[in-house]
This record gives structure tokens, C-alpha cells and sequence, in this order.
């Protein structure tokens, strides 16, 4: 029996300082623990109390409602008196012994305050392990839990009944760990409040011990056995394996030594016994319920259990800390290895290449369509790309842009794809934009001026330049800032991605840089510089296209306009070159068009005067006055009304092979419409007629020079738009982004981090504090190495004794 109880403690011990190491160093160890839960006032502080075998004004600090308190029960025959020690926070380390009372029930509430004020929530799931070592109590550790409660106390948050019953849920769902399970006698089965939340945690209840408090307030109901035991079986609620504890406990909370409260706990037990045999008529089912009746056999079965549950997982444990010992050795070899090399540049400078290569080689992979990590977790939508980046929506455009695959989490070449499909969608969505005629008017009576042909053409091509410059620009920005976006993304994809692969022998080939802060950030620094690079010089090639396709010398706006049918079916640019006469006698105002004598009755200065009226110079003959009267006649300066643009003025006929230039005088042509002109006039003589004038009659076409104008406008504006989405934006943007980070990458980042003297490299390792974190996680490891070694030693004892 010695040898028994001797086996039982030390395996008691060895799990206790287990479990404070892991509750010190976060270690996911799977530790049998009993965990009490129920509501608020069901009796929790009084049952610990009980089992501790003294009293300590738990209730007065209702230390469950915001820490879980780990209890770790010593029974020490030397202990007559009980010593309480807290363990300190973030250490395996105990405390000095607390005697009093009062101090353990304020040391449990100052710990609650500070770390919630720290971490400024109403309840946290990080609990205050106290180890108390008495003779009265069992070997028996418990987690006491906040109580469920229904509605938050007056001052505090609403969410907190919410906050409690969660993190309550997060501490007893590890399978390894027992639910102690409190409900107050006076609440009916079928009416529990929290049993339904139990039942979340342990559908079976398989894990569940439940306990029936206060069951002396339910006694004096009782007259006949029956009923009895229909509420000692609970009438099924339970299952049939499941059979609930009955407790008692003494009411009288005046100020009595220990020893008095250990013997009203025991007299409570005689009296609900002596009540159910004397008290009801026939008594109870002795045989089938008495081993569930009284504090006493509680605290019998949670102390067998709990050492039944500490020898069935003691061989899983044992493998299980040799696993993470040999890890943590691991670790710590590593840590030795880091801080060794901050003096070892040669060392540094082969890791550093072999990692920055590494990163290099994960972004091309990722653009060339790679999909882990997971593009669930690491992808954005559309949406998502358009807030973080900043950017926001197209400019210019009214409409939401919806590309296809724009709810899908994307990234890398797959979201690089997306935002240029997007582009051209918002690009196509823009048309030329409505032109004011005082603008038409501008335009064309200017090119006018210089006497050049085709000057209705020309004003339409010079509306549809300006119009692309305005429009056009923005967008092209926009989308390469929105590639910028989806390619520095693929930094941290590509790091997860390395780490994700790495393994022992992978790390040591390639570098393992994770404690090196100092160079993670100049990598970081220096491929964000790599990406905005890139994006400037595709700002500034795609505006080089827009400048050479919007160029007055360029020839987009007429490559096809003396392609097609000279009939109806012809192409409408064709039929508004027909007309290349002077801009001088087309209105552009939104006047009605009245008759052309009208308008030259009005505008009198434009009026030849009559020949014998004329002023002439002396020494002039009459030749030089016919000619200037004729040169007059074809110059008046104020256009009449919405007059069709085919409309040739007063019916005098031009000169051989003319095209309206010499109607104004002798003024130089411009290259490009001498060439227009040329092309116009080859036309005509293959025709066999003045393509001015065409077959039919000109002047009968319907239609204002400002109407015609803007359609040509637009059709010219639609051209160079296809020309720039079509032909050579999205092929400088992938070469521009795409060619560069797969083929240059690693050679700027290396030129970057690696052309540097030994100093400055050593600055990205070396810099203030980054030795002193290395130093401080090798510490850490050293002790968690030191604990772990030592409860592997004490269970490999444990396992030779089973």
C-alpha cells in the first residue's frame, strides 16, 4: 500500500512540474487535468475549498469569473499547516509560501487586474497556477474556470456572459482533459441552463464527471424511495452511464479553524446519508447509489481518476518529451549557430546569397503560376487588391469594373492576369469624350491658319489626341501601380513559401536567416525598391507609346482612311475627305443654317466690292484687281450657320489639281497634308473626276461640320485606344514586370545587399538590439531545455516503476 501511494505521488509531482513548465514556456503538452466548470453560484469555490481542506476567501475575489486558477493540490504528511505558492508569471519559478488567507485571496485579484489591464480585455485564458502542500488535501490538480453567467455586471462590457463562455470552451475541449461539472440541486434536468453547453464540448459527457451541489436543499422534498431514485437516475436525462455526484457542503461561512471546517464537512455527509435512510419512506437504492452520495467519495474518485489518467497517458508523455527535447536541442544549436556567425562574415554573406537566391526563385515560381501556400489564406479579390493597394477605383471610369474571377482569392501571374484584364475592361468602358464647339471651332480654324489641307480630318484626329492624352493616362498609371500592388505581395508569399519547404538539410543549404531581423527588413527594403523601379519604367514606356501614337506625325488616325467602297457602304472617313474645302465656310455654331446669301448680306466686309468702286493702288492693272477680286471672293471670314461641310463656297471652281489650298492664298503646306493632299489627288485621277466633288451631288448631304467632326472624333479616339490596348501596352507591361522579376531579381537584390564592404554588411546583423534578442531566445531555449530534460528524466523513472 506504501509502495503504491509513494508511486502515485512522485507520478503526481512529475506531472505538476510538467504541467508548470508548459504553462511558463506555452507548450502544448497533453497533460491529464480535471477542469471545473459550471454557472455563476453553483457551488465551484466552495467544492475547492472543500477538496483543499481549508478556506481561503475564494469567493470573496471570485477569482473564476476573469482567470482560470490551476490548483495543484500536494498532500505532505510534514504540512500541517497549508503552504501556498504561486508560480511567477512567464517563469517555471515558485514563489516564497503565502500562510494567510487574506494574502492569497488579494495576491489572486492583483494578478487578475494587472494582466487584463495589460492586455485591456474583461477575461483571459491565461491562468494563476498555485501549488498548495497541506496534509489534509489529496494529490489532485483542478483548473477552476470562470462561471457561466447570463448578463454582464453593471459597469462592465455586454459581451462578457459571451468572452467567459468561450474561453471556457477553449480549456476543456482538449480531449486529455476531465470536465467537472457543477449544476445546483434546485435546477430540474430538463431545464439545465448549461448543460446544452457541455454537451458542445463533450457530446457523450464520456469525459464528464457531473456533480449535484447544494443536494440538501432538495432532501426535505423527498417522502418515498421512488421518488428518491428517479432523481438519483435523472430519469435518463444523462444516458444510463452516466451517473452524477451528490454534494453537500456546510453553509456556515464564520471565521472557525481548519479543523472545524474539515469536521462540519464530514458531519454534512453523515447527515444527507442519515436523512435518505430515516427521513424517506423506504430509504434508497444503497446498492446502486451510495458510491455516489457525499463530498467523501467525490474527492475518493477525482484523485483515483486523475492518477488512473496520469498512468494510461504516462508512456504517450514519455515519447512525447524526448520529441520535444530533441527539438528544442535542435533549436538551441541553431541559436548557438546564429550568434556564433555575427562574427563570421563569410558565413553571413553565403547564407544571406543562398536566401535572397531562394526568395528570388519562390517570386518566379509564384508568377509563373505556383498555388501554395494556400491561395485561400494568401490570395485576394479584386476588391481586396483595390483597398490595400490604395489605388482605388479607375479614374475616369463611371462604371464598377468587374473582371472575371473577381471574388477569387488571387496572387502572383493569376492576379497579375486579372488586373490587366481589368485594365483594358475599364479602358474599353471610356469613349471620347463630348467636345464643345467654341473647342472644334478652336481647333479647326487654326489649322486653318496655316493653310495646310485636310483640315477637318486633322481637326478631328487633333480632338481624338487630346482626348487620349486626357483619358487614356490615368489609366495607364493606374494599372501599373495596381501590378505594383500584386507583385510586392509576393514577397511575404514567397517567404512563407520558402519556410514552408524548409527542412533540416534544406535550411542549412540555403540559409536560415529567421532571427536575422536586421537583413529580413533590407531584403524586404530592397525588393519593394526592385518593384518600384520596375513600375517607373513601365510608367514612363507606356507613356512613350501614348506620346508616339497620339503624335501629330503619327499615322494611326488614317491608316485605313482611303481603304473601302466609294459607295454608300464606304467607309465615313473616306466620304468626309471628299470635302476638303476651306474650314472658312462651315458653321460650327448651333445656329440654324439660312441661306448663303444671307450670310454674305450680313457679313459686308467679306463682300467683293463692286469693280467700279474698288480702290486700287497706282501702278496696279486691271489684271492684278480680277485677280484680287477672285482672291476675295473665295476668303470670307465669318462661316455661315451649320452649313454642310461638302458645300463649296459661291460655286467657284478650283484650279487644276487644286484641293481648296490655293483658295487662300499662297501660304506653305504642311508635309503630312501635301502627302494627304497627294494621296487624295491619286485618288481623284484614278476616278477619272475631282474626288472633291465625287459622282453625286456634295452639297446635298445631310449633316453640320460639328456633328461630323465628333463622329470622326470618336472613331479616331476608338482607334488609338485598340492600337494601345491591343498592340503594345500589355506586352511592355509584361515585359516590363514579369521578364524582369524572373530574370533579374536576384541579381539586384545581391547587387543591392551584397556590394557593400564588410561594415555596412555587417550593419543589417549587428544593428542595436538584434545580438541582444538572439541572446535573449537562447536563453529562453537553454531553460526550456533544462525543465524539459529534467521532467524527461523524472518520467523515464516513472515508466521503469509501471
Amino acid at each position: 500500500m506504501d509502495s503504491s501511494t509513494s508511486e502515485f505521488k512522485s507520478r503526481f509531482e512529475a506531472y505538476n512540474r510538467l504541467q508548470a513548465a508548459a504553462v511558463a514556456f506555452g507548450e502544448k503538452l497533453p497533460i491529464p487535468e480535471i477542469v471545473a466548470v459550471g454557472g455563476q453560484s453553483d457551488g465551484k469555490s466552495s467544492l475547492l475549498e472543500a477538496l483543499l481542506g481549508f478556506r481561503f476567501n475564494v469567493r470573496e475575489v471570485e477569482m473564476g469569473t476573469r482567470r482560470p486558477l490551476i490548483l495543484q493540490m500536494v498532500h505532505d504528511q510534514s504540512a500541517l499547516e497549508p503552504r501556498c505558492r504561486f508560480q511567477e508569471e512567464d517563469s517555471e519559478e515558485y514563489g516564497s509560501p503565502v500562510v494567510s488567507a487574506s494574502t492569497i485571496a488579494d495576491l489572486i485579484k492583483s494578478r487578475t487586474e494587472a494582466l487584463l489591464k495589460k492586455t485591456k480585455t474583461t477575461v483571459s485564458s491565461k491562468p494563476i497556477v498555485m501549488r498548495a502542500e497541506y496534509a489534509h488535501c489529496p494529490n489532485l490538480t483542478i483548473i477552476d474556470t470562470p462561471g457561466f453567467i447570463l448578463k454582464a455586471k453593471k459597469g462592465e462590457p455586454e459581451n462578457t456572459p459571451d468572452e467567459i463562455l468561450t474561453m471556457v470552451k477553449s480549456l476543456a475541449s482538449p480531449p486529455h482533459r476531465i470536465l467537472l461539472f457543477l449544476q445546483q440541486s434546485s435546477v430540474e434536468w430538463c431545464s439545465s441552463l448549461w448543460l446544452d453547453a457541455i454537451r458542445e464540448i463533450d457530446p457523450t459527457l464520456r469525459r464528464t464527471i457531473v456533480v449535484v451541489s447544494k443536494f440538501d436543499n432538495r432532501l426535505k422534498e423527498f417522502t418515498d424511495r421512488w421518488e428518491v431514485d428517479r432523481y438519483l437516475s435523472t430519469s435518463g436525462y444523462l444516458g444510463d452511464n452516466i451517473h452524477p455526484f451528490f454534494v453537500a457542503l456546510p453553509k456556515d461561512r464564520g471565521t472557525f479553524p481548519n479543523e472545524e471546517f474539515r469536521r462540519q464537512i464530514s458531519q454534512v455527509d453523515s447527515e444527507v446519508l442519515r436523512h435518505l435512510r430515516e427521513g424517506v419512506n423506504g430509504g434508497f437504492d444503497e446498492e446502486k447509489f451510495r458510491p455516489f452520495i457525499g463530498f467523501g467519495y467525490l474527492r475518493e474518485y477525482l484523485e483515483a481518476e486523475l492518477q488512473k489518467r496520469y498512468k494510461e497517458s504516462a508512456p504517450a508523455t514519455l515519447a512525447l518529451l524526448e520529441q520535444r527535447c530533441d527539438e528544442v536541442t535542435s533549436d538551441l544549436s541553431r541559436m548557438e549557430s546564429k550568434i556564433r556567425a555575427t562574427s563570421d562574415v563569410a558565413y553571413l554573406r553565403r547564407s544571406a546569397m543562398m536566401h535572397a537566391a531562394s526568395i528570388s526563385t519562390h517570386v518566379g515560381a509564384l508568377i509563373d503560376g505556383a498555388a501554395d501556400p494556400a491561395p485561400e489564406q494568401w490570395g485576394k479579390t479584386t476588391n481586396e487588391e483595390q483597398l490595400e493597394s490604395g489605388v482605388g477605383s479607375w479614374p475616369g471610369v463611371s462604371a464598377d469594373v468587374k473582371p472575371p474571377n473577381s471574388t477569387l482569392k488571387l496572387y502572383g501571374g493569376a492576379a497579375f492576369e486579372r488586373v490587366m484584364h481589368e485594365f483594358r475592361c475599364a479602358t474599353y468602358s471610356i469613349e471620347c469624350p463630348p467636345v464643345s464647339r467654341e473647342k472644334v471651332a478652336n481647333i479647326l480654324l487654326a489649322h486653318a491658319g496655316r493653310g495646310g489641307g485636310g483640315r477637318i480630318t486633322e481637326a478631328a484626329a487633333e480632338i481624338a489626341r487630346a482626348a487620349a492624352r486626357s483619358w487614356i493616362a490615368p489609366l495607364l498609371d493606374t494599372a501599373c501601380d495596381r501590378l505594383a500592388f500584386v507583385l510586392r505581395n509576393l514577397f511575404d508569399i514567397a517567404v512563407e513559401r520558402n519556410h514552408s519547404r524548409d527542412s533540416l538539410d534544406y535550411t542549412r543549404n540555403n540559409g536560415d536567416m529567421d532571427g536575422y531581423i536586421g537583413f529580413r527588413a533590407a531584403l524586404r527594403h530592397s525588393y519593394n525598391c526592385f518593384i518600384k523601379d520596375l513600375a517607373n519604367q513601365c510608367k514612363q514606356l507606356i507613356r512613350h507609346h501614348l506620346d508616339s501614337v497620339t503624335s501629330p506625325y503619327s499615322q494611326v488616325c488614317y491608316e485605313n482612311d482611303f481603304i473601302g467602297s466609294y459607295g454608300p457602304g464606304g467607309s465615313s472617313i473616306y466620304r468626309f475627305n471628299q470635302a476638303q474645302v476651306s474650314p472658312f465656310c462651315i458653321e460650327l455654331s448651333d445656329g440654324k443654317t439660312t441661306a448663303q446669301d444671307e450670310i454674305m448680306g450680313r457679313d459686308q466686309e467679306n463682300i467683293p466690292p463692286e469693280k467700279n468702286a474698288q480702290q486700287t493702288t497706282p501702278g496696279k492693272n486691271t489684271e492684278a484687281k480680277e485677280a484680287l477680286r477672285e482672291s476675295q471672293m473665295t476668303v470670307p471670314e465669318t462661316p455661315s450657320p451649320d452649313q454642310p461641310c461638302d458645300l463649296v463656297y459661291g460655286g467657284v471652281k478650283k484650279k487644276e489639281h487644286g484641293n481648296g489650298i490655293e483658295l487662300v492664298g499662297g501660304r506653305k503646306r504642311h508635309p503630312r497634308m501635301m502627302a494627304n493632299s497627294r494621296v487624295l489627288d491619286n485618288h481623284r485621277q484614278q476616278n477619272g473626276g475631282d474626288v472633291l466633288f465625287g459622282n453625286g451631288d456634295i452639297g446635298s448631304r445631310s449633316g453640320s461640320a460639328y456633328s461630323d467632326i465628333c463622329s470622326t472624333a470618336a472613331q479616331y479616339f476608338s482607334r488609338i485606344r485598340e492600337v494601345l490596348i491591343e498592340r503594345s501596352v500589355p506586352s511592355t507591361l509584361n515585359s516590363g514586370f514579369l521578364t524582369p522579376c524572373r530574370d533579374r531579381l536576384v541579381v539586384a537584390l545581391g547587387l543591392d545587399l551584397f556590394a557593400v564592404n564588410d561594415e555596412k554588411f555587417m550593419d543589417m546583423f549587428v544593428a542595436p538590439g538584434a545580438i541582444d534578442v538572439l541572446q535573449n531566445e537562447r536563453q529562453s531555449l537553454h531553460k526550456r531545455q533544462k525543465i524539459l530534460q529534467s521532467c524527461l528524466h523524472e518520467f523515464k523513472n516513472i515508466a521503469r516503476s509501471l
